[in-house]
């Protein structure tokens, strides 16, 4: 059997994007390409201005409302595990599981097959599509919390603490994806709270009412809303606003995040996270099976240390770092 030849350079850093020059295309680039694959729709992954942007239905529909003025034929909508060619290298979106409309990217070249899982979660999630496994010989994977120490609690028991809060608690949370999981928790698990939910956040819990494959019970934030009635709200605010509400008196101040930093001088900790923790990083591994790794978005220095005798494992390459020969 004639062995794979995996091309070292496949997928590259470049300017602050990922570049498949065999099929001329850039992954998640933040300034405007040509051609852009955008994994999900968080703004370290989505930007506007690129002449072709292939995303999911729901990735799409969000960059539409926060870039309005980009035209609607700007994006190629791609539905999930529908294969499409970009310069003789097929491309296939694969379910992701970090939030929704969130994509894994399978590129297949000349019988290889490289995965960029973008960010991903292998945690149960009902506000997006559950993470699908597909094998590949590379695999390019985040390493955010690749660390052993790193452990994501059941989301489920953290989410349960809040019950035996009485009174109001301002959550803070990132506004997309973050938000509507948390929405849905507190639902579902805090039965007797109520969601408020900050005006910055309503675009995004509104494109999940008509995306999400779950309902989101949510009132939108007024000024009266925390003075009045039962001491049961659970009002869901974005970071930066957060952070203004630091001398906010009179209600129990939590942060939902798999940083431990983000716990600091808070009333209680809240660890729930939409990426893998060092335990789900190595079990994806096994289920992936590569013949190699390719880490981004974090230091992948452990996960190499860790698989030393194993497998090779090693940061993607920049422009600078590659070879002339290659």
């Amino acid at each position: 059997m004639k062995s794979k030849t995996i091309l070292p350079d496949f997928l590259v850093k470049k300017g602050g994007a990922y570049y498949c020059r065999y099929g001329d295309f850039y992954i998640d680039p933040l300034y405007p390409v040509k051609t852009a694959i955008v994994s999900h729709a968080h703004g370290d992954h989505a930007s506007p201005g690129h002449l072709d942007t292939y995303a999911t239905p729901f990735t799409a529909a969000f960059m539409q409302q926060r870039f309005p003025k980009y035209t609607r034929e700007a994006y190629t909508i791609i539905p999930f595990n529908q294969s499409w060619e970009l310069n003789h290298v097929r491309v296939t979106l694969i379910p992701a599981g970090h939030i929704l409309g969130s994509a894994q990217i399978l590129m297949e070249y000349k019988g290889v097959r490289y995965l960029y899982t973008g960010d991903y979660k292998l945690q149960e999630d009902p506000t997006c599509e559950p993470i699908q496994v597909v094998q590949a010989d590379v695999l390019i994977t985040e390493t955010t919390f690749a660390d052993p120490d790193v452990v994501h609690p059941d989301p489920v028991q953290e989410i349960q603490q809040l019950n035996a809060i009485q009174g109001n608690i301002l959550l803070g949370c990132y506004t997309l994806g973050k938000a509507q999981r948390i929405t849905h928790l507190v639902n579902t698990y805090c039965p007797d709270k109520v969601v408020l939910l900050h005006h910055r956040m309503t675009m995004a819990h509104r494109l999940y009412d008509e995306y999400s494959p779950v309902s989101l019970h949510y009132k939108v934030y007024g000024r009266k809303d925390m003075k009045e009635g039962q001491a049961n709200k659970v009002y869901l605010v974005p970071p930066l606003t957060f952070n203004s509400y630091f001398r906010a008196t009179n209600v129990t101040r939590v942060f939902a995040s798999g940083w431990a930093r983000l716990q600091q001088h808070n009333d209680l900790s809240l660890y729930i996270s939409d990426h893998v923790d060092w335990s789900d990083l190595l079990h994806y591994i096994t289920l992936v099976k590569p013949m190699e790794i390719w880490t981004i978005h974090g230091d992948g220095s452990k996960l190499k240390t860790h698989l030393q005798d194993q497998i090779d494992v090693r940061d993607i390459l920049s422009v600078a770092m590659i070879p002339a020969t290659v």
